[in-house]
């Protein structure tokens, strides 16, 4: 690259010195153009003394470098200046990288990857190293010595508190979906919040029950037991039925806990990018219709048997419709009225979150108005209204999950694990950003996996981080994974002092608090116009996903949309073509011919470039483009230029294939490489490419590319590739390129 310098200083010490470390210091070759020199610049003594420094670089200078001051720079040539030979890759590796350095690139053993991971590992048992793996794996010790207790505790005691009061009617509300009862919900609002803060790197992440993976696990669970045909079932049957579907439940949390562990091992984190924003944002809001339609029955007092498997929404909706006439006026008056309130107040909290000190507890207001009410109206023994009951006090005794289910359940954990994971890795990073600090996903795999494998000891259900609770932490000034502690001694103490004034509440009020927390998810579908406009593709993957879901199932609505969306991303890769490239005039910068009509192009000098990697799925596209663009099919067509249609098109003798934009290839892209080099030969065409990363050119080594071509024709960029082309078609001037206009 040349650098002209316009000398404006007044001070010759200083033009001196700064072209004299540009001269020593880089690679970088200086042609002065000096126009109104200050005062007191010496131009001979200064450029006797660039003379000496730039001799000390005669390994890079080429014969049109300039001579004297008065010599002109010929910037206006085709290719530029030519101020150094052209580098190849093995030159450059003799200049800049040493023999050794040179063979490591090209052959790097797998090894010594492998062995100085196992020296790091035996540094971690070390004192240091110890300490430095528990503060890596317990984040508190890092945070809480840094914990501003006059600025922060208030915040943080106010945001738990508030959290912890709605994690109550919330965590009954969503065990219904689990089809457990619902001092299960608090248990599992309890547990993992306490493992949370103490495993977590999300500052502002609130954890506990989430209404799409109660609903999945209650899918499962009513598969794996199902109610009796009958339905009508003794106290004690249905307690029977009860501690069978809580174990079903707490072998799904262990299971998921489980793989989420193992992939923590394998160190896997970055299997939550596989999850993309437009597949998780369209599992939530199909999820979130599945919850409306699953309450239905519960909102209009029926009592019917959940639908599971494909097209359970529309069984029960069909079931719902046929049932109608048979519904109960109170327990349809009391939605209607919870809903009244429980809609305005979240529209109330959004629109003044900035106005209002903490939000309104609007599910806990009507968890106690509902309860009242149906006690002093004996609401459950007159018109036969469904209620919580009593719920158990005190925690409950640790019991292994019974481990025979694991190898049914297999399948039901893996997309649970999933979904928690995303969700609660998405929700992370985005307060990260929002609030500036570093989330590590793996520490985040080890802090859900403990959080749901140790609570399913406790009869919990699968958990993860909440949308809902998470917006209403940091609205409420939640700073720091304190806040927990608060919320889980709200929960404590209505598990051992406050559960018996829950006896009376109605489910209904618990099916309509279900409804009004997906509200945010529901309202994603307002961005569906913005993406439409932003990324086609992406639009077609949230709807493609949220179809499936709604129409199957979660889960398989879930693996529909990963698989499409990674399908779009291999669609992508096989619709890059190859373009040809010009050069922009005076510049080293080679732009695609189709962007302008002022680029210039060497006859008989082909430059292409392939943006995209180079696997078995593209190879194809690959041979199809060079073969279009070189004429090397079969009827050996004329080659395809961008040029204009009257411009008559000379055979090409020199191709440079740019391989910048080739992150990756794999055997079969490397052969198709070392095919087109034979056949390049074969035609006469002398082939260089340009640019390869250290893998790629790895890959293409190993394959034999260096029994087609010579390293002289491998160079560091295209530019050298370009000058060393030139060279070689033995041009002349800038009469012979072409300026299309």
């Amino acid at each position: 690259m040349g650098v002209v310098l316009t000398q404006l200083l007044s001070s010759p010490r200083n033009f001196r010195a700064i072209l004299l470390a540009l001269l020593q210091n880089s690679s970088l070759l200086v042609c002065l153009e000096v126009g109104k020199a200050g005062s007191g610049v010496n131009l001979e003594e200064d450029w006797a003394e660039l003379e000496v420094a730039k001799g000390k670089m005669s390994g890079l200078l080429g014969a049109r470098t300039c001579s004297s001051p008065g010599e002109a720079s010929d910037l206006k040539f085709p290719l530029g200046a030519q101020l150094r030979e052209p580098l190849t890759q093995a030159r450059f590796q003799q200049l800049f990288g040493g023999a050794e350095q040179a063979q490591e690139l090209l052959a790097e053993s797998r090894w010594s990857g492998l062995c100085r991971l196992w020296r790091r590992r035996v540094r971690a048992c070390s004192g240091p190293g110890a300490w430095r793996l528990l503060l890596a794996r317990l984040p508190p010790l890092r945070w809480l010595p840094q914990y501003r207790w006059r600025a922060w505790l208030l915040g943080d005691a106010v945001a738990g508190v508030t959290v912890g009061i709605v994690h109550v009617p919330q965590g009954m509300a969503f065990a219904l979906l689990t089809s457990v009862p619902p001092v299960f919900g608090l248990y599992t609002s309890f547990f993992p919040v306490l493992i949370y803060t103490l495993l977590g790197t999300g500052r502002h992440l609130s954890t506990g029950t989430f209404a799409v993976l109660s609903l999945m696990t209650g899918s499962a669970v009513e598969r794996l037991v199902p109610e009796p045909l009958g339905g009508n079932l003794s106290g004690i049957e249905r307690e029977q039925l009860d501690a069978q579907r809580v174990g079903a439940a707490a072998a799904l949390a262990f299971g998921s806990g489980a793989l989420m562990l193992g992939m923590f091992a394998l160190q896997l984190g970055v299997l939550s990018t596989f999850l993309s924003e437009p597949v998780v944002k369209a599992l939530t809001s199909g999820a979130a219709l599945h919850v409306l339609v699953s309450q239905l029955p519960s909102l209009l007092g029926l009592r019917l048997p959940r639908q599971i498997g494909c097209f359970a929404l529309f069984k029960t909706l069909a079931a719902v419709l046929t049932a109608l006439p048979q519904s109960s006026p109170a327990e349809l008056t009391i939605s209607a009225l919870s809903l009244a309130l429980l809609v305005p107040v979240k529209e109330l909290n959004v629109r003044f979150r900035d106005r209002l000190p903490t939000p309104i507890p609007g599910e806990i207001v009507m968890v106690l108005l509902a309860s009242v009410l149906c006690f002093t109206s004996s609401l459950d023994t007159r018109y036969n209204v469904q209620i919580v009951g009593l719920l158990p006090g005190g925690l409950p005794q640790p019991l292994l999950p019974n481990l025979a289910e694991l190898p049914r359940i297999l399948d039901d954990s893996l997309p649970i694990a999933l979904v928690a994971f995303a969700v609660s890795a998405s929700l992370a990073s985005i307060y990260a950003d929002k609030y500036s600090y570093t989330i590590d996903s793996n520490q985040e795999l080890l802090a859900h996996g403990a959080s749901n494998l140790i609570s399913s000891l406790f009869s919990c259900f699968p958990n993860s981080a909440t949308l809902a609770t998470t917006s209403l932490l940091v609205d409420a000034g939640g700073n720091t994974q304190l806040a927990g502690l608060f919320s889980c001694v709200v929960v404590l103490s209505v598990l051992l002092w406050l559960g018996p004034f829950f006896y009376y509440l109605p489910k209904a009020v618990l099916a309509c608090i279900n409804i009004s927390s997906m509200r945010q998810m529901f309202f994603q579908m307002q961005e569906l116009p913005q993406l439409w406009r932003i990324s086609r593709m992406d639009f077609a993957v949230w709807m493609v996903t949220w179809v499936s879901v709604v129409t199957l199932s979660v889960d398989l609505g879930l693996a529909v949309g990963v698989v499409f969306s990674m399908m779009t991303v291999v669609c992508r890769t096989q619709r890059v073509q190859c373009v040809a490239l010009g050069l922009a005039e005076g510049t080293e910068l080679y732009r695609p011919l189709q962007e302008s009509h002022k680029l210039l192009q060497v006859p008989g000098l082909c430059i292409l470039s392939y943006p995209t990697p180079l696997y078995f799925g593209t190879r194809g596209q690959f041979r199809h483009n060079l073969e279009w663009r070189l004429g090397l099919g079969r009827g050996k067509e004329t080659p395809k230029g961008d040029g204009p249609p009257d411009a008559v098109a000379e055979p090409v003798r020199v191709v440079v294939l740019d391989c910048s934009g080739v992150a990756f290839a794999d055997a079969a892209g490397a052969r198709e490489v070392v095919q087109l080099a034979s056949r390049c030969q074969d035609a006469g065409i002398h082939l260089l490419l340009a640019q390869c990363n250290a893998s790629v050119l790895r890959t293409l080594t190993q394959a034999g590319l260096l029994d087609r071509v010579t390293p002289e024709q491998l160079f560091v960029s295209v530019q050298d590739a370009a000058a060393h082309a030139l060279e070689r078609l033995e041009l002349t001037g800038p009469k012979t390129c072409t300026v299309w206009v």
